[in-house]
């Protein structure tokens, strides 16, 4: 079942443009579309999927190449048992140096795979918080298209009073006609009037202003003007068990799960440390002198190699032994954050379906109440007319529908508000 309640489609553009209609899934494919904060999440989604390869954890081969080629001028004295001393004074040489050398790990305390599925939790994290930015900025948008149709619910009710009003002042005004009425009833029916348009107008402005903090939300023109639908639906078919249970499904409780799993792949990497490193490494070396003077006027090598490299982590003054140490630590408050976390929104769901239920108890009592109000206010000013009823009776009768307007239009955007929250922590928030 769905309260429906009408409200008006009263806009006036600053600039006397006509409007546009906007609905609520348009507004929030704009949003989806436009927001920076989703952008940056998006963006964060694709820095996590580049990273997500087993190059960034260290499991693919290294392959480098260097070359140095050095121009020299040399005095050289060489001594050679049985022979005179050779000299060269300004000898020109030049040495040239070129490998390739390629490297592939072995082993390294499993410390790859650990980096590795970190690096896959990370993508997925960021997915998750790609969601949880989704989710938060269509509530945004909800919650603020329908604070628009409050305001400009609230201009109705106003008019409807000035409608009154003005009815009021042309039966003062005739009456005084015939000697039936005085001033101080003629200048009260005006001032009253006088009142309710500026109360009207400044309502209007207050409309206006939330059209503009909506179009900014949605990063749009804020120049144009735009018409909004003019009814606020409700669901009153929640349950509080089944907002429980989906509470599990929240996409910053799951990225909360998912740090804990970081933090402990973390651990793994940082014990990995502590592990004996294994690399096989081959290349190819060349290596050329040339020299104008000296015993060898050319020395040239070349030629592949191919090896084995182990390093033993030995002592370094137990920095991974407390690094690993600090690794636990870190997963301990993961888990610790993350159950604080769920019993948060647990905590939250539950006073949130409390006062969704008592909003929409109140909401079927005022809607009784400004029908009441409604019918009320017309039988006083016809009562006004039959000079059955005094002005004051209409006064009154215009502040109690006014009031009775206000409670429905605000206990609806109330449980309106409730129910949009209650979706965003369970992840059923749809449009």
């Amino acid at each position: 079942m769905r309260i429906i309640l009408l409200t008006s489609l009263i806009l006036y553009g600053s600039l006397g443009m006509a409007q546009e209609r906007l609905s609520l899934q348009d507004a929030i494919n704009i949003a989806l579309k436009n927001n920076y904060d989703i952008q940056l999440a998006k963006n964060n989604v694709e820095i996590a999927a580049t990273n997500n390869t087993y190059g960034v954890a260290g499991g693919l081969p290294l392959v480098t190449g260097t070359a140095t080629d050095q121009q020299q001028i040399q005095n050289i004295r060489q001594e050679i048992p049985n022979n005179a001393p050779r000299i060269a004074n300004e000898a020109l040489g030049n040495t040239l140096n070129a490998n390739l050398n390629g490297s592939l790990l072995l082993f390294n305390g499993m410390r790859v795979l650990a980096t590795k599925k970190r690096l896959e939790i990370l993508e997925t994290q960021s997915q998750q918080l790609l969601n949880l930015q989704i989710q938060n900025t269509i509530a945004q948008v909800m919650v603020s298209y329908y604070d628009i149709i409050r305001q400009q619910s609230y201009q109705k009710t106003i008019e409807k009073s000035i409608q009154a009003a003005e009815v009021k002042l042309s039966i003062v005004e005739n009456q005084q006609k015939i000697g039936l009425s005085n001033n101080a009833d003629l200048f009260q029916s005006q001032v009253d009037l006088n009142d309710l348009k500026q109360t009207f107008i400044s309502q209007q402005l207050v409309a206006s202003q939330s059209q503009t903090d909506f179009l900014t939300l949605l990063n749009v023109t804020i120049t144009r003007s735009y018409a909004f639908q003019d009814t606020i639906l409700i669901d009153r078919n929640l349950k509080i068990d089944s907002i429980m249970s989906y509470l599990e499904k929240n996409p910053e409780v799951v990225a909360a799960g998912m740090q804990v799993k970081i933090s402990e792949q973390l651990v793994k990497e940082t014990a990995a440390q502590r592990y004996p490193t294994l690399r096989m490494n081959a290349g190819f070396n060349y290596s050329r002198a040339q020299s104008s003077g000296g015993f060898f006027l050319l020395n040239q090598t070349y030629g592949p190699f191919v090896g084995a490299s182990l390093n033993v982590p030995i002592y370094n003054g137990d920095i991974f032994k407390r690094q690993q140490q600090v690794a636990k630590l870190n997963s301990k408050a993961a888990n610790v954050q993350k159950n604080a976390l769920e019993r948060n929104y647990q905590a939250n769901a539950i006073k949130m379906w409390q006062s969704y239920t008592s909003t929409l108890l109140q909401l079927e009592t005022g809607m009784e109440n400004f029908k009441i109000a409604t019918k009320l206010l017309d039988l006083v000013v016809k009562r006004f007319q039959l000079r059955q009823a005094t002005i004051v009776d209409v006064k009154q009768a215009q502040q109690s529908y006014e009031s009775a307007g206000y409670l429905v239009v605000n206990l609806s955007y109330a449980a309106k508000a409730a129910e949009i929250e209650l979706k965003r922590i369970a992840n059923q928030l749809n449009f």
